[in-house]
């Protein structure tokens, strides 16, 4: 079921894709800042609460439906749902646009295009960045984002629908990430106040909840791309820092297509990053999603078989 609803859920975001104001996001914030409003109250115990009901009680809500659907309408019913909690959970299009636009901008030779893309993008600062420079930053924010919006909730869906539970595994990945976001995001005049111990915790339960998933990440993309590069650069990172799942992301990443990644790139091999190193990226993203959805189909015919 797992690797037909996943793939289901990717073709019909392909086709559609939700709008950035889209109602279900929107009510998955609102939810979050209600949260945060009602029980924050700058203790330990209640920043831990706040997360366990911030995240917990969708999580809860969406495998409650699931199984009410499985004992009342049937698996079929099931299915539609896991399709429908997996379309609002991942997708590519949630942030390829921005991808593309930097990109065309770039072969096209428009290198303000590309700044003033990648400063609505990431929210930052790119009036002075070299075109090398630009590329970099679009590379990593284009890795992370395909693995928080594709990869990671493969994982954790994979993970919980082999427990019976998949739609809670799509859920927590996608608001604990939402959670971490909010709480690091930096303080506005009309930002509901977040005391330090929530802080803390989302962070934290993001480390955790990403931890595996961003290595199987890394690992995917060593075996399409440049394994035994992606390994050593991965390998060396992680022996300097090796709690930043970021950070051994883009290690594997850039071993894997031979490119200049991170904050200090003159310690790297590697290429300088350059436009045709873009394409590089995208070859490396499809070939792992054929690769998941070649593991995940496999499984399922074991699990039919036996």
């Amino acid at each position: 079921m797992s690797f037909v609803a996943i793939l289901v859920a990717l073709l019909l975001e392909q086709a559609r894709p939700l709008a950035p104001g889209n109602p279900v996001h929107g009510n998955v914030r609102r939810w979050v800042r209600w949260v945060m409003r009602t029980l924050d109250a700058g203790q330990r115990h209640h920043g831990q609460l706040t997360w366990w009901v911030a995240v917990g009680v969708p999580a809860v809500l969406a495998v409650a439906i699931h199984w009410a659907l499985v004992l009342t309408l049937g698996w079929a019913a099931a299915i539609v749902w896991n399709i429908a909690i997996l379309y609002s959970t991942l997708g590519f299009r949630q942030f390829s646009h921005h991808f593309t636009t930097i990109r065309d901008a770039l072969l096209a030779g428009n290198e303000e295009a590309a700044r003033q893309g990648l400063a609505e993008w990431m929210r930052m600062d790119s009036s002075e960045l070299p075109r090398s420079e630009i590329v970099r930053h679009v590379i990593e924010y284009s890795v992370q984002s395909a693995h928080r919006h594709v990869f990671g909730v493969f994982a954790w869906y994979s993970l919980f629908a082999a427990l019976g539970f998949g739609p809670a595994g799509a859920v927590i990945y996608r608001v604990s990430e939402l959670v971490s976001r909010v709480v690091n995001r930096p303080a506005r005049p009309t930002s509901i106040p977040i005391s330090p111990a929530f802080q803390h915790q989302g962070t934290q339960a993001w480390h955790w909840i990403d931890w595996v998933p961003a290595r199987l990440t890394a690992l995917s993309f060593a075996f399409v791309g440049s394994f035994e590069e992606a390994v050593d650069s991965w390998r060396q990172y992680a022996q300097q820092h090796p709690d930043d799942n970021d950070g051994v992301l883009l290690a594997a990443t850039a071993g894997a297509v031979n490119v200049q990644l991170g904050q200090s790139p003159t310690e790297q091999g590697g290429q300088v990053p350059q436009p045709m190193h873009l394409r590089a990226v995208v070859g490396l993203v499809w070939r792992t999603v054929v690769m998941w959805m070649v593991f995940l189909a496999l499984l399922s015919l074991a699990r039919l078989l036996g």
